[in-house]
């Protein structure tokens, strides 16, 4: 989804959102991971810190009405999981996309 860049350098937290690896600034977008079920989220936020990863953002109620937390990869990418009950998921575990 399109967020203002502003906006989401907020979301994610200003003073998590710098790419040692890359020694610059946020870079104006994330990656997102969307699930099914909210517990699904610190289970992927954990699993992530397992391989590499760092927790940026600990998962948490959002604005929006959702759930979600961050993490950085080893690359320093930053990458929200999120869910909300509200969304709908085709059978190839996309999210479903209203016209």
């Amino acid at each position: 989804m399109l967020y203002p860049d502003d906006k989401l350098a907020h979301d994610v937290d200003p003073k998590a959102w710098k790419n040692e690896k890359k020694n610059d600034g946020f870079p104006g977008f994330t990656f997102c991971h969307c699930v099914r079920k909210k517990e699904q989220v610190e289970m992927i936020l954990l699993e992530a810190e397992k391989a590499g990863g760092r927790i940026v953002k600990a998962a948490k109620d959002t604005s929006w009405g959702g759930y979600s937390g961050y993490f950085a990869d080893p690359d320093g990418y930053l990458w929200e999981v999120a869910y909300s009950d509200l969304w709908k998921f085709n059978p190839d575990g996309s999210v479903v996309v209203e016209q």
